[in-house]
């Protein structure tokens, strides 16, 4: 067994970490103000007031921070399906996050159209889709359904949509309302699809 690190060494690994968390807070606001282009070493130092020697000690080059930022955005966005929550907070935390960080999404998205494995981005993919299977299964009105199929249009109208609807439909509308629309539809879906139990 190994031996517990002592309390100065654990100190020094909270601080590393808090600091860690709030410069990818900070890229994250540089983003959602200017977009992924301004990003940078330098503009990252200069937002939170520290030398880049530092930043350079948690992120060795932008293309290392930019990784570390969408992880971030794909954890963010991994809380709306943690079954730890009530649903309707996890349809709300979902849309809010979108809604307010079109930037981050708009490079979160340009991965998710790549070619590659959906669970780099989206980690409780299989969970998801076996989840799903399994109420599609227990009804015969919804057995026949797609469960990947349908995961996929899930998550591209719940990552897209708001946005859509925000800056194409209704540019007028504030969030709360956009939010709430969107809540009361994908609960009505989901009832509909016998995907969740009634109230």
């Amino acid at each position: 067994m190994p031996a517990p690190k002592p309390a100065k060494q654990q100190r020094r690994n909270r601080a590393f970490e808090e600091t860690h968390n709030q410069l990818i807070e900070a890229a994250v606001r540089l983003i959602a103000g200017k977009g992924v282009e301004s990003l940078s070493i330098a503009a990252l130092a200069r937002e939170v007031g520290i030398n880049r020697t530092t930043v350079y000690y948690h992120f060795d080059s932008r293309e290392t921070l930019i990784r570390e930022v969408k992880a971030w955005s794909s954890n963010q966005l991994g809380e709306a399906f943690s079954q730890d929550r009530p649903l309707q907070a996890r349809i709300e935390h979902i849309y809010r996050f979108v809604l307010g960080n079109p930037e981050l999404l708009k490079m979160w998205i340009d991965d998710y159209l790549a070619v590659g494995d959906i669970r780099t981005l989206y980690r409780n993919w299989d969970d998801l889709v076996a989840g799903t299977a399994a109420r599609f299964a227990a009804s015969e009105a919804t057995a026949g359904i797609d469960a990947e199929v349908y995961c996929v249009n899930l998550l591209t109208s719940a990552f897209i949509g708001p946005l859509v609807f925000k800056n194409s439909v209704h540019p007028e509308a504030d969030i709360d309302e956009v939010v709430e629309r969107f809540k009361a539809e994908s609960l009505r879906t989901l009832h509909a699809l016998a995907l969740v139990e009634p109230d």
